[in-house]
């Protein structure tokens, strides 16, 4: 998994096209085409969670959502605000992807050690995070 994604392309352009949603699709559906057209770069933690719960671009998405999540522990740490919402879609990815690419989840199980006071939300899933993690990383 590369750690630099260029971000200024979306994932149509980083990972091939799909064909078009059916007209009388989910809302689910058009908003995870519609958001696969836009650059990486600018999407939001929200919208990269919304692609990541739906398995959507992982390669290229979950470095971005890491250094996201790196980036505000320290700061829960300290008392504040932390995304449960992308920091749960990542760490519900499967083991699989983690065993895959174990310099992304180490650095992803280096955020989340930080952090303190998870919400009962999230916790659970954490720790089963942490847990299926072999012992070397």
């Amino acid at each position: 998994m590369p750690h630099s994604v260029d971000r200024s392309k979306s994932l149509e352009q980083l990972e091939g096209r799909w064909p078009a949603p059916p007209e009388d699709t989910t809302s689910l559906v058009k908003a995870v085409h519609e958001l696969r057209r836009r650059p990486v770069g600018t999407l939001q933690p929200h919208e990269l969670a919304r692609l990541i719960a739906q398995n959507v671009g992982l390669p290229s998405l979950l470095p971005l959502a890491v250094e996201i999540l790196r980036e505000k522990a320290p700061g829960q740490a300290a008392g504040g605000f932390y995304d449960d919402d992308l920091l749960y879609a990542v760490v519900t990815v499967s083991p699989q992807m983690w065993t895959e690419f174990p310099e992304l989840a180490r650095e992803l199980k280096e955020a989340v050690t930080m952090l303190t006071n998870l919400s009962g939300y999230v916790k659970p899933d954490v720790e089963g995070f942490l847990a299926s993690l072999p012992e070397e990383i």
